[in-house]
């Protein structure tokens, strides 16, 4: 039984005092938890990091980056290191994530490329891939998303370390889902490719995660698909209320 997984993607959004309240109202709440039935991921944006990983301190939610550099050091100016986030605390890292995609041209190469040098430092991550309206429109879903994770995640990535997020690029932000038949499908398409590029075993032990317009009215019918394995949820993160009731669907599952 692969454990559930809810993470929460702030992008760029928050001020100390908020980032603050909002990570301490989740650790609260996860900390009455005797033994949680999943696991909680938040990634705040670079300047909240070090307050939000010691808000959550010894709560068992992992704090992460939405994105880190491929490179260790040097002159990359603006660029976060996985290293620095190792540093900061933190457990894991978003990479790949569409907006990095669109709006700084990452290539699936540059994704892998900065996966590896998460996993280098120590860092779980999770890996986004997801297709365009024009792309599902034209029926190239399957292709686009196996293209990406063909050439997104790395050689040899094990469960437990790798989590690939399936966010289509229409549904974000813009409360419009797909049908739970058509995750389904994506999600089983997911694992078959997966299983071809590191084996069967590691495919079905890996998790993967479903992102684009999660909220509480939706959440536990998306959840509750045999290959979802969890949440990435953008907008509705930033309200603990909203969250923890994504969260809570999986406290009865």
């Amino acid at each position: 039984m692969r454990r559930k997984l809810i993470a929460g993607n702030w992008k760029m959004n928050g001020l100390t005092q908020d980032g603050v309240a909002l990570a301490k109202g989740l650790s609260d709440l996860y900390r009455t938890l005797t033994k949680p039935s999943f696991d909680m991921f938040i990634a705040p944006p670079f300047t909240l990091l070090s307050k939000v990983v010691e808000t959550a301190k010894e709560s068992g939610i992992w704090v992460g980056g939405q994105d880190c550099s491929m490179y260790d050091s040097g002159a990359h100016t603006g660029d976060v290191s996985p290293v620095m986030l190792k540093d900061l605390g933190c457990g894991g890292v978003i990479v790949g994530h569409s907006e990095r995609r669109a709006d700084h041209g990452e290539t699936n190469d540059i994704v892998k490329a900065k996966a590896e040098a998460a996993l280098k430092a120590g860092l779980g991550v999770i890996i986004c891939v997801g297709e365009t309206l024009a792309e599902r429109e034209a029926g190239k879903t399957l292709d686009v998303v196996g293209s990406q994770i063909k050439g997104s995640v790395p050689e040899g990535a094990k469960a437990g370390h790798v989590v690939i997020a399936y966010e289509p690029v229409w549904a974000i932000g813009t409360g419009k889902t797909p049908t739970t038949d058509d995750v389904q499908e994506v999600h089983a398409f997911m694992r078959q490719k997966l299983a071809g590029l590191l084996g069967e075993e590691t495919a079905q032990q890996m998790q993967l995660l479903y992102g684009g317009s999660v909220k509480p009215s939706n959440a536990k019918e998306l959840l509750s698909l045999p290959d979802v394995d969890g949440a990435l949820v953008g907008g509705a993160s930033l309200k603990v209320d909203d969250f923890w009731a994504i969260a809570s669907t999986q406290l009865s599952a």
